[in-house]
């Protein structure tokens, strides 16, 4: 049985890893069109500012190791050009060649969004959500004095803290009217208050042009212009199907349509990873949700059934946690305005206490809940101290279709250094409970 697999990033490894795992005779293909395979190019802006040191360490294994260890057949630097009924073309080293395959798996994840203004194409404008980037990145980030970043989303927040870190002047520029747009306006303003200190934040403008000779010197948007040696666009990313688009059918968000077995419109075809449509477990509804943790599980779904075993994909709950400096930031289900769009009845509470005993110092963290008016809990978003484990422990309620009655019940357990006996989850349960006429 012939196994071929478009792209080697996380969905795409892990699915190669199991079929063969599970299938060992059969021979399983991964065509990557980068020299990298399972790379994690969430770890850029830690790359950059030093934190991780070495490039290599950005991928989980190499190349050699999946060959030797794992027995899986990997082309890299092959891009593949054309899908057909049970063949492919990849162009390797400058020659087409034909391969058959039985099972056929897009994991081509995702690309950079583009702003499509003039003189974007000048050196030193730079995208990073490519691993290709990473070392391009470095190297323009240690020579640039002056950098703008494009986006406030995690990547463009991410960036602010690398740059700033390696000393640079650094100007964020964000078209909406507070960072991280995704986030509530009471979270964001923390964000935004934390982000000032460091950095020269600019919200509500938008780019209309780059201008430079042979690289990038000016950013200019609708209300001012800015110097700058480097531009990162962090404006966010389209899932990467074009190789895909005539071959099978795509959802509404432009990615691939798939079923909880992460197969496609198309017999013995399947997708997985940031390229494929998947459910939103608080929604019920097809989301697209381009993040690594889902893209791991959709691969391992994928390979489990390409395998010829049966295993579903219930979705994800775009589960994410990032931080600037020592202010963690994290959000799981919906926001209340993302809420309020599903057409959701809201409730919502916003608390600022201490995520630790009243006598230890520091621990405050600002923390909002989201429910509707039945009482389901839709959604967590804090920042400040302590976050991560709200965030862990909300995901778990949530991906269990938790009320606002179980998330004031949970035994959070209590320990006076990181914890609190009236933890800030139940604490926002309590003022939820308020606003839904619960004694």
């Amino acid at each position: 049985m012939n196994i071929a697999i478009i792209g080697g990033g996380a969905a795409g490894m892990t699915a190669a890893s199991r079929v063969k795992a599970l299938r060992p005779d059969w021979n399983v293909m991964v065509f990557e069109r980068t020299n990298f395979v399972s790379h994690a190019p969430c770890g850029i802006p830690f790359y950059v500012s030093g934190i991780v040191e070495y490039f290599e360490e950005l991928c989980t294994y190499d190349v050699a190791y999946f060959r030797s260890e794992r027995g899986i057949d990997i082309h890299t630097n092959a891009r593949v050009i054309e899908v057909g009924d049970g063949y492919l073309v990849a162009e390797e080293n400058g020659r087409e060649r034909k391969y058959e395959w039985d099972k056929l798996l897009f994991a081509t994840g995702s690309r950079s969004k583009r702003l499509n203004v003039k003189y974007e194409e000048l050196e030193g404008v730079l995208c990073v959500n490519d691993i290709m980037n990473a070392e391009k990145v470095k190297k323009w980030a240690l020579k640039a004095e002056n950098v703008v970043i494009i986006g406030s989303g995690y990547i463009g927040v991410e960036m602010a803290e690398a740059m700033n870190r390696l000393g640079k002047k650094v100007t964020v520029i964000e078209m909406a009217e507070r960072p991280l747009p995704e986030y509530d306006a009471e979270i964001a303003a923390v964000l935004k208050a934390e982000m000032e200190k460091f950095v020269n934040l600019r919200l509500g403008e938008r780019v209309v042009a780059f201008e430079g000779k042979d690289k990038i010197e000016k950013v200019i948007t609708n209300k001012a212009d800015y110097r700058c040696d480097m531009a990162i666009v962090a404006v966010g990313v389209h899932p990467n199907t074009e190789i895909a688009r005539n071959f099978v059918e795509l959802g509404k968000s432009g990615a691939i349509k798939t079923n909880s077995k992460m197969e496609t419109t198309r017999e013995n075809v399947y997708a997985a990873g940031d390229c494929a449509e998947s459910i939103n477990v608080v929604t019920g509804k097809s989301d697209w949700i381009p993040l690594a943790a889902p893209a791991n599980k959709m691969g391992y779904v994928a390979g489990v059934n390409m395998a010829g075993y049966e295993l579903h994909y219930p979705g994800s709950l775009k589960s994410q946690i990032t931080s600037f400096y020592e202010l963690e930031i994290g959000k799981v289900g919906l926001s209340e305005h993302e809420a309020i769009r599903e057409g959701y009845e809201v409730v919502s509470a916003f608390v600022t206490t201490k995520s630790n005993a009243r006598y230890f110092i520091n621990g405050l963290v600002h923390l909002k809940a989201v429910a509707d008016r039945s009482g389901k809990l839709l959604g967590i978003q804090a920042v400040g101290k302590g976050v991560a484990m709200r965030i862990y422990a909300a995901s778990a309620l949530l991906y269990r279709g938790a009320n606002v009655r179980d998330l004031f019940f949970t035994d959070f357990p209590y320990y006076p250094p990181v914890s609190r006996v009236w933890d800030p989850l139940v604490v926002a349960a309590r003022n939820l409970f308020r606003k839904l006429g619960i004694p």
